[in-house]
């Protein structure tokens, strides 16, 4: 058995602990605590993320995309699988360390997306970027914890809180998405969306293939309000 080498520390911002980048062989883990956070053998869910939320922006031809959190970059490589060469992707990531992971040790798994001249990296606070993004996204992917429960940062709890999601709401264009990710299901969150005002659909979509646990991704529609046109 290859054993685990401990590649870097990095600390959350807001005094919520430390993350870990850990690598056996070709797989890398990111933790937190006990707590795996992200491996880079079970990217499913993650790619899911993305190829779901772009699914529902067909007919749009120059898609602009928030993506909270880095994390390896499945969500972002697929999003760029997806959309055409005038989309916009702006990658919202909270933590430095994560960023230099993706361009150092990690890199093999961005195989360039960071590069991209689609993508823009925002270092700091996703709730930043959706405060200041009014009616701006076509689609917001937020994968930057383990679900709307904030386990690595208590403050990510604002983001799912009936604020968070009106502000997610308003940073929204008439008819974008709001893709949550999460490791397991919270019928209070499903509730908490719909009482926002958006449309609600759940996908469980499995973490790797055919197997692995079911993670559960949220797929919320801000109503299209536009008047018909003549």
């Amino acid at each position: 058995m290859i054993p685990w080498i401990l590649l870097d520390t990095a600390p959350v911002p807001g005094g919520a602990g430390e993350l870990r980048l850990k690598r056996r062989g070709a797989e890398f883990s990111i933790m937190a605590g006990a707590t795996e956070l992200m491996n880079s053998r079970l990217s499913g869910s993650e790619q899911a993320l993305a190829t779901l939320s772009c699914a529902r922006l067909a007919g749009h031809p120059a898609p602009r995309l928030l993506i909270g959190g880095l994390g390896m970059g499945f969500t972002l490589r697929a999003a760029l699988g997806e959309v055409g060469p005038e989309a916009r992707i702006v990658v919202a990531e909270l933590v430095p360390a994560v960023i230099a992971w993706a361009r150092g040790p990690m890199a093999e798994l961005f195989a360039g997306s960071l590069d991209d001249p689609r993508v823009s990296l925002h270092e700091g606070d996703v709730a930043e970027a959706i405060r200041a993004g009014r009616a701006g996204y076509d689609a917001i992917l937020l994968d930057v914890d383990n679900g709307p429960g904030g386990l690595t940062r208590a403050a990510n709890d604002g983001l799912y809180s009936p604020a968070g999601l009106g502000a997610a709401r308003a940073a929204l264009r008439p008819g974008g998405v709001l893709a949550v990710w999460s490791s397991a299901p919270d019928d209070g969150f499903t509730r908490r969306l719909r009482h926002a005002g958006f449309a609600v659909e759940e996908a469980r979509v499995r973490a790797h293939g055919k197997s692995g646990a079911r993670h559960v991704i949220w797929l919320a529609v801000r109503p299209d309000r536009r008047a018909p046109q003549e």
